[in-house]
């Protein structure tokens, strides 16, 4: 395609409203995100029926904020792309919706995104070429997985969590010992101040070719102890909790990609913005690996993703109909 190509992408597949403007693909014009953290504090999680109307108290806001900031018009877009699955149903709807209602009205190319393989794109929009096939580890509130990426759409799955994800269990631990939400970034800063800094918890699942995740036992574990230690020091037991719940991650996803034969590693989902796991698989990675994380603004949910994953889908011409559907998994 000889001209220039500009992409808009929607995401409300949970609690961040977003838009974006991207050109070819990995040139980011706007990316405006409205978080509903401050809303959904003091439930410590993520309440469905209030997150989806606030999406729909911004979404148009945001839409019009973010083709100011890129500088265009609606009648520049050349597709409208948005997030369809997986996700909450209500929240789901109100991107989808809007993207609808603009393919309809402008007479552009409709494009729906899952949301997975878009978080394993976002690293690809700053500057890291674009190569298949990578191992992919997704890691956030709602997903734990290791992917083999062949191309554009075609994602093999290798494991995932059998219970709850790695996001969900620092929440859940956040919650329990009631140091703030959301969990992954309250836990982090609080076990840097850990003065023992020991690992008394044990390690999650054995070691070897198993790809499997788990992480209601260490989350037990936490539970356990505080009750029969309960003047522990908080920090040294989320210390303790993070290193065994990332060094899982860390293990699986170098087993995954050595087994693979496979050198380029992409990491991505709220949890990889967590710095101690970056710092874990740059220790742990051999000199031939090659980590590729996203900044940590591209980890959590945002439409950059959306937008610029829908260019490679509208470049082999494969779009959506207004049939298109919302669902909560993948």
């Amino acid at each position: 395609m000889s001209e220039d190509i500009l992409g808009l992408g929607l995401e409300s597949s949970c609690d961040e409203t977003a838009a974006s403007v991207v050109k070819n693909g990995n040139v980011i014009l706007s990316n405006v995100i409205h978080s509903q953290i401050d809303i959904h504090r003091e439930y410590y999680g993520v309440v469905p029926e209030i997150a989806s109307r606030a999406h729909l108290e911004v979404i148009n806001l945001l839409v019009d904020r973010a083709l100011s900031e890129a500088g265009v018009k609606f009648e520049d877009l050349h597709y409208v792309a948005s997030t369809h699955r997986p996700g909450l149903i209500g929240s789901l709807l109100i991107a989808l919706q809007s993207a609808k209602a603009l393919s309809f009205v402008l007479g552009i190319p409709l494009i729906g995104i899952n949301h997975l393989e878009a978080h394993l794109y976002a690293p690809f929009l700053e500057g890291n070429p674009l190569a298949f096939p990578f191992i992919g580890l997704l890691v956030s509130g709602g997903n734990t997985a290791i992917y083999r990426v062949n191309g554009t759409g075609d994602l093999e799955e290798i494991g995932k969590t059998v219970d709850d994800a790695a996001g969900e269990a620092f929440d859940k631990v956040a919650k329990f010992l009631d140091i703030g939400y959301p969990g992954g970034p309250a836990i982090e800063k609080l076990a840097k101040t850990s003065s023992s800094r020991k690992v008394f918890f044990p390690r999650i699942l054995p070691a070897g070719d198993d790809t499997r995740f788990s992480y209601s036992g260490i989350k037990t574990a936490v539970v356990n102890y505080m009750k029969q230690n309960p003047e522990a020091d908080r920090a040294d037991v989320v210390y303790s909790f993070q290193e065994r719940a990332i060094d899982l991650l860390v293990r699986r996803v170098f087993s995954a990609a050595r087994a693979q034969g496979i050198r380029d590693i992409v990491v991505a989902g709220g949890v990889a913005s967590n710095g101690r796991l970056r710092e874990l698989l740059q220790e742990k990675k051999h000199d031939d690996e090659n980590i590729i994380i996203a900044s940590p603004g591209l980890c959590t949910d945002n439409a950059a993703m959306i937008a610029g994953l829908g260019y490679h889908y509208y470049a082999r011409g494969i779009v959506n109909d207004l049939s298109l559907d919302v669902s909560a998994r993948v």
